[in-house]
């Protein structure tokens, strides 16, 4: 997965797969959605991304299962 911030623009995009994109869809009027030819997830877009997405702040935590 790959975020990248855009600042002059506020956009933020997150790749999720390399895939071909074969649709992309307006999910709001700051939000699309790359989807391959089945219907997958590829990626997202969001304009406006400090306002729309809380951006100012970015953070990965990994949770992992803990064995039984």
């Amino acid at each position: 997965m790959k975020l990248k911030y855009f600042s002059d623009t506020d956009t933020a995009h997150v790749e999720f797969t390399d895939n071909e994109v074969d649709e992309t869809k307006e999910v709001s009027e700051n939000v699309y959605v790359d989807l391959d030819r089945k219907g997958n997830l590829i990626s997202m877009t969001i304009e406006h991304a400090k306002e729309n997405a809380g951006l100012s702040e970015f953070s990965y935590q990994e949770i992992v299962r803990k064995a039984a």
